[in-house]
């Protein structure tokens, strides 16, 4: 189902960048201004889960983690004695 909305560009030097592009693309400008407005939600989905992984892994950190590969060069060198 589609929505409308209405935006008003105040910069338009903006607008008109838009429309040239779309032009010269052979698209809509509401594909271009959708298709921008996904990555910009999808960009501050993963800066949010980023910052949340960073987290996540100082706290792992200062409990004693550690990295796979060096838990297995451990397991590997305790094997080999």
């Amino acid at each position: 189902m589609s929505k409308r909305m209405t935006v008003i560009f105040e910069d338009e030097a903006l607008y008109t960048a838009l429309k040239v592009e779309a032009a010269r693309k052979g698209r809509h400008a509401r594909d271009i201004v959708a298709e921008a407005l996904r990555e910009w939600l999808e960009a501050s989905e993963d800066e949010e889960l980023g910052a949340d992984l960073e987290e996540r892994r100082t706290e792992w950190r200062e409990k004693g983690g550690v990295e796979a590969s060096e838990f297995f060069r451990g397991l590997k060198a305790e094997s080999e004695r």
